[in-house]
């Protein structure tokens, strides 16, 4: 039976006004975003398939899209909205709240940072821009790709911080394998960039890389 002959204190929209999005369960929430079902399986049915499969929404933001397809009444359209609900908590769990933010350590970057890049399948490269207090003037991505194959370029790096009057930066990009240690291209880019940095008065904090649940600091290992 579909969700609209359901008693209206039972489907997924109704009971997220009235009673709020927090009471409703995660195929509730998956029905929601799907809108429709098939026929024999209403939307809950297909979010109750895609949970017992995945288990967790953090398992189901980064498998593989081919993966999502197998479901039946799971088309392009259904994908791209759960796709895009995932980027949406991503962004809002890393977005800083600027002035009233310091950066007091490499954890605090890292706190930032972690939601959104640990699950990511490419290399994101993003600069953190601080004042001379520390505190976040802005979060600038600079290249999508790989640290040695996308090349982000110190110039432009540089560049952003001047025009935004930063003190200092950190620089932090993810690797998509989980491992976060440096490799021969990481460290030779952060040798470059504190050169090139240091010559304009601005100050290379450190440069972080982002794994699954870890991460490394190259000022916490005394690199810069």
């Amino acid at each position: 039976m579909g969700i609209k002959k359901w008693p209206k204190n039972d489907r997924p929209r109704e009971k997220l006004f009235k009673y709020g999005e927090h009471t409703l369960t995660n195929a509730e929430l998956l029905a929601i975003l799907f809108r429709s079902g098939v026929k024999g399986a209403s939307a809950v049915d297909l979010g109750r398939q895609v949970v017992e499969h995945f288990k967790t929404f953090r398992k189901m933001s980064h498998t593989n899209i081919s993966e999502m397809r197998n479901f039946k009444g799971i088309g392009d359209a259904k994908i791209a909205q759960l796709r895009a609900s995932f980027e949406i908590a991503r962004r809002f769990m890393s977005e800083p709240k600027k002035a009233s933010m310091a950066i007091k350590s490499p954890k605090d970057a890292v706190r930032l940072f972690m939601p959104r890049l640990r699950d990511i399948k490419k290399e994101i490269f993003q600069v953190l821009l601080l004042n001379s207090k520390n505190n976040i003037i802005d979060i600038i991505e600079i290249e999508e790709g790989t640290v040695d194959h996308a090349n982000p370029e110190i110039r432009e790096i540089a560049l952003k911080a001047l025009q935004n009057f930063a003190a200092g930066i950190i620089a932090v990009h993810n690797h998509p394998s989980g491992d976060p240690e440096p490799s021969k291209e990481d460290m030779t880019f952060t040798k470059n960039l504190t050169t090139a940095c240091r010559a304009l008065e601005i100050d290379v904090m450190d440069h972080i890389i982002i794994g699954d649940n870890k991460y490394y600091s190259f000022a916490e290992h005394k690199c810069l």
